[in-house]
Formats: C-alpha cells, structure tokens, sequence
C-alpha cells in the first residue's frame, strides 16, 4: 500500500503510527510511505486563513491518489476541508488523542503585560485578545520544532500549540494545558485521519478496520457544525464535542459573526438529527438570538 503524507516531521510520525496499526490489524499488507511537500509546508509567509487554496496541506495529496500515484493519506484531520474531494473518503479516524491547547513555556497568567505569544491560528489569537487584550500576538508558521526554536531564540516570550502534536514526537518540556473552557479546541484537533479513493473497494476495507466509531461521532459533530456555519478549518470557530455513553456533549464558540464572541453548550443524542446541529450553527453565526 503506497501511503502519502506531508514531509514534516510530525507528518511522518503520525504515518508511523498509522503503519504501525496497519501491520496489527492486517499484518498481510506491506505500507510504503510516500512524502510530498504542501502549499501550506511552502508558504510559510501567509496567514492561513488568507491563502487562497482550500486544503492547503492536503491539496497535493489528494491529487495523487485522483491520480493514482497513492492509495491513501494521512493527515491530520482538523487540516481536511469539510468537503472532502469528489471521488475521496476519510475512510478511518483514529482514537482522538490529547484535543487542549497548550501554552509553552509558562501559564498565560505568568505573562507580564505587553508580552510577546505567537500563534499562526485566527482561533487561538481571537481567544487571546478576548482573555488578555494587554498581549502582543504574532502570527507564528512554520513545523513545532521550527516555532520551538524560535521561542528558544527569544522571538517570543510564549508560544501555542496543540498538545497532540507535541505528544506524538515526544516532545518534553515544560507545558500548560489552556482551559478548553475558553480555548474551545479547533473542530477534530487530536484527531487523525486516512483518506483513500472511493472506489478502492480493497484499500477501503483494508483501512476501515482502523475506524474508531466513538471519535468518529464526536468530529463528526464539531465537522458538522462547522459546515453549517459555512466556516473553514482556518476560521475563528471553536468546537468540541465528547461522547459519554449516549450523550454527545458539545461545546463551542465563535468570533467576529457577531459584535460579541457566541458561546454554547450543548448535549445531544448520539442519534442527533442535523436540525439540531443547524441549531447550534445558526446561533453560532448570528441567525438566531436562543438555542
């Protein structure tokens, strides 16, 4: 199986991983990882919510298995636009892994005023500038250990990122989780994904035995959401959703749709209909004033 990913280190170890899972649940099936370079790995200048492709890091990836040159992806799922290309499906969604945001290399309350916090995520510095108006905040690009080197340099005196990302590499340093009250994740953050052709009726049978149907559910909401905001993976919307038993809790909030920041919470059947997901949507965005 010819397995496409990003080249950044962290792309290559979530492709470990996935081969690592693939050799347990079909040990018949050799993977042979293809790295390719992104839009979004090559331009490290724009903001990402300004750049014009939809897709940014997956883009090339999904080209090439149109094309036939691989047979699946896999990427992180937050990075996949919610309307996946016409002839692809997210076939498997792993076990989500750690979803907070984390602030290196100290709690957001021990910045002194004035302080200097990088984030490339519209999101993360909406939420910010509502907690503490008195930072500076710098769009930051780049892979972790780039943003870490300069943060080790002294271009920043804070920086954030996703805790999953710095878990997969083993990363050890010193971390503060940020309250997911306020710094709601980014819709499927933790969560990683494996594309493949939709008619690749063996790759899809093969990969379908990596779905994990709780994780699934979840994003499935906050991607749901999402879409019926009409919002994007760079838009200043936060979403997440946990399972517990039959309960879908929810919560979520945006910025700029509205002269204030909207926030819900919200639980819902596993079996939800999409009228509630409209619900929450449409509150989130400014069309209705009560959930």
């Amino acid at each position: 199986m010819r397995v496409g990913t990003r080249e950044s280190k962290l792309a290559m170890r979530q492709t470990e991983i996935f081969c690592q899972r693939m050799a347990e649940v079909n040990p018949g099936v050799e993977c042979m990882v293809v790295g390719m370079k992104s839009l979004g790995d090559v331009d490290l200048k724009s903001p990402l919510n300004q750049m014009a492709a939809t897709g940014a890091f997956v883009r090339e990836l999904d080209d090439a298995m149109l094309r036939g040159e691989i047979d699946c992806s896999v990427n992180s799922l937050k990075d996949i636009p919610i309307d996946v290309r016409d002839g692809l499906s997210v076939v498997a969604i792993f076990e989500r892994d750690d979803d907070c945001d984390v602030i290196l290399p100290c709690p957001l309350e021990d910045l002194p005023e004035g302080a200097r916090v990088g984030t490339a995520s519209v999101r993360r510095q909406s939420m910010l500038a509502e907690l503490r108006p008195d930072l500076e905040v710098v769009n930051l690009r780049g892979n972790i250990h780039t943003r870490l080197k300069r943060l080790d340099d002294g271009d920043f005196d804070a920086i954030i990122l996703a805790k999953a990302g710095l878990d997969r590499m083993g990363i050890d340093r010193p971390m503060f989780p940020l309250d997911k009250g306020h710094f709601v994740p980014a819709p499927a953050q933790g969560a990683i994904a494996v594309e493949c052709r939709a008619d690749d009726v063996e790759t899809l049978e093969a990969l379908r035995r990596l779905d994990h149907p709780r994780t699934r559910i979840a994003v499935g909401v906050e991607r749901g959401i999402m879409k019926l905001m009409g919002a994007g993976c760079s838009s200043p919307v936060g979403i997440n959703a946990v399972v517990d038993g039959d309960v879908v809790r929810v919560r979520a909030v945006s910025y700029g749709y509205t002269p204030e920041p909207r926030r819900v919470e919200a639980e819902l059947s596993c079996d939800y209909v999409m009228d509630e997901l409209l619900d929450i949507a449409d509150y989130l965005v400014g069309k209705r004033d009560v959930l």
